[in-house]
């Protein structure tokens, strides 16, 4: 690390080579102070450290399992609501060169169209027009609203979506712009979800979704198939006059290096990233009996306080930076390393009065990160309801599902297709199941209990055509 905190001439020296570079790229002003504001804490040595002196553990929340009375203030609310799908992401992690939320996940339908028929239901149930915006980058917009299109019912007076903004990749070594010839594009990056709040006010939807009406948000994951709004959680949500308000579900031993929640000494609540706690506090930060709850990145905003507050700030919500260390192309490890300079939307709970936690039920929380998620949500473990939510199977007996796939033959979604071309087997009755090795599956394939396939190394194995494998 360079440190440069003495010589505030310097460090204004070296951000000009990325002002000059993000003025080239015409870069919205205020984009452009976010990031200074930013990188000047890179070059001050900040790490958006967050240590448990810090903070305190958060011993209870309000749950929605147990609100009653707000389904009526929901109903009123709900034509005074937008729907937010971060939709960002690519899905270069399982293969793909496209946005993640046209992986097809359920019944040959895709993140997206589950998506947009969630909404297509709430519109005919409830007759209000609850508009869907798609929080897109540059690299999924084309893609996303081509899929969009085949639901003209979503077009209506708002735009269907917003860009999050880009910034310069910082080289590690120097703290300077990256740069790579090779691939222009690979010296830029998102600047993290948090950056919702600052796309909302340059791309003026802000400002146009209080023109029309609109006060509130339910902003989720487009791969969360459970974030869907529920009238209970509106209606406390507008009824208790709230500000700000997270979603957040019990920490299990597969959650133990995520984000949680937590308190601050002055009693406001906030949220500590795994990348925010510092190296010698990790196995205390995994303790989910101490910490026990975590961020779902599902959150309520009521766009008036959000208004107010961004005013308050010039603009700008400080977030606590997040150095996300990377190399400058993902794809090599040999490339030089690089920060990302993010932030979290969650974190954005500290700064607003009152702004509070509630904690939801798993069945809210069903993300698809991984081909071992993809897998299960392809199985009858999970089902599509009629108001489309990827919901566990109420047949199911068993906990939570374990699926762990060999990543040298089930990283990408073309390997499972592959390895999978009947579907997923019948993981209904299954505990857990694993597979080292390449083993290609039949049609009408049965997992029961917990199931262990090996394959020795170079070989290939065949499950047949209704098999059932138990143990």
């Amino acid at each position: 690390m360079i440190a440069m905190s003495e010589y505030p001439g310097e460090r204004l020296n070296s951000f000009r080579r990325f002002e000059e570079k993000m003025r080239a790229a015409e870069m919205h002003p205020l984009v452009i102070t976010m990031f200074k504001r930013n990188y000047l804490q890179l070059l001050s040595g900040s790490t958006g450290s967050i240590s448990k002196a810090q903070i305190d553990a958060v011993d209870d929340v309000p749950d929605a399992e147990k609100l009653e009375g707000y389904t009526k203030a929901g109903e009123e609310a709900l034509a005074h609501t937008a729907v937010i799908k971060l939709n960002g992401g690519m899905g270069t992690s399982m293969g793909l060169e496209e946005a993640k939320s046209l992986i097809p996940v359920k019944n040959e339908l895709r993140f997206i169209d589950i998506i947009a028929r969630q909404i297509r239901h709430m519109q005919t149930a409830y007759h209000d027009r609850l508009p869907l915006l798609l929080m897109n980058s540059f690299s999924t917009r084309a893609d996303s609203l081509e899929a969009l299109a085949a639901y003209p019912e979503l077009a209506g007076d708002l735009p269907l979506d917003f860009l999050q903004h880009r910034i310069p990749k910082v080289l590690a070594n120097d703290l300077s712009p990256a740069v790579w010839e090779d691939d222009p594009e690979l010296e830029w990056c998102p600047p993290g979800h948090g950056d919702i709040y600052t796309a909302l006010v340059t791309s003026g939807l802000l400002e146009r979704l209080l023109a029309e009406d609109i006060h509130y948000a339910f902003v989720s994951n487009a791969d969360n198939l459970g974030a869907v709004v529920d009238l209970d959680i509106l209606g406390y949500f507008a009824s208790e006059r709230l500000p700000f308000m997270m979603e957040v579900a019990d920490r299990t031993p597969a959650d133990r290096k995520g984000g949680h929640l937590a308190l601050l000494k002055d009693g406001r609540l906030t949220l500590r990233e795994s990348a925010q706690c510092p190296d010698d506090e990790k196995d205390e930060f995994q303790d989910i009996t101490l910490y026990r709850y975590f961020n779902t990145n599902s959150l309520w905003l009521d766009l008036r306080a959000l208004k107010d507050t961004l005013s308050r700030y010039d603009g700008i919500l400080p977030l606590p930076l997040i150095r996300n260390r990377k190399t400058l192309d993902p794809r090599d490890e040999s490339s030089p390393e690089v920060y990302q300079l993010e932030t979290a939307m969650g974190a954005a709970i500290s700064l607003f009065e009152n702004a509070a936690a509630l904690r939801v039920p798993r069945s809210r929380f069903a993300p698809v990160k991984t081909t071992d998620d993809l897998l299960a949500v392809w199985s009858d473990a999970y089902v599509l309801t009629d108001d489309y939510r990827v919901v566990r199977n109420p047949a199911r007996t068993l906990p939570h599902l374990d699926v762990v796939l060999d990543k040298q033959h089930y990283k990408f979604v073309s390997q499972l297709q592959e390895r999978f071309p009947s579907g997923a087997p019948s993981l209904l009755h299954c505990a857990s199941l694993r597979i080292d090795g390449d083993a290609r599956f039949g049609s009408g394939v049965v997992c029961r209990g917990d199931v262990h396939i090996t394959v020795p190394e170079g070989e290939t194995s065949r499950i047949e055509n209704d098999i059932v494998l138990e143990g």
